[in-house]
């Protein structure tokens, strides 16, 4: 079980640091919410999950699970899914203002030719 929590882990922190390194816009944000879901799944595998065992200290349990990191990823995840929201609203804005979705910070249409600006 822990070497398919770290591929899953792996593959998620590769995929999204792959994407976050395009340029546009979508798989930008793609990549960010991948990256955003292998931190959730390192806080869930650093925090000592146990099956079967009750959130709070039980007399009669046998043992118990950690709640603080089940809160931490609940937290995460709302915060994450409110930031994915703004930055999609922002690739929205900027591709209707620009027609593109390209990331870069060189603007090659104007830069390209120079004198049919001055027309």
């Amino acid at each position: 079980m822990e070497l398919l929590v770290a591929s899953a882990l792996g593959l998620l922190t590769s995929a999204g640091i792959y994407l976050m390194l395009r340029q546009r816009t979508f798989p930008v944000i793609v990549g960010l919410t991948l990256l955003s879901y292998a931190v959730n799944v390192f806080i869930f595998a650093a925090g000592r999950l146990v099956t079967n065992m009750p959130p709070i200290i039980d007399k009669y349990a046998a043992g118990y699970t950690d709640p603080l990191p089940q809160a931490l990823v609940l937290t995460a995840i709302v915060i994450s899914f409110g930031m994915t929201a703004v930055i999609v609203i922002m690739a929205l804005g900027a591709f209707l203002e620009a027609g593109h979705d390209k990331i870069d910070m060189t603007d090659k249409d104007e830069s390209a030719n120079p004198a049919e600006g001055t027309k």
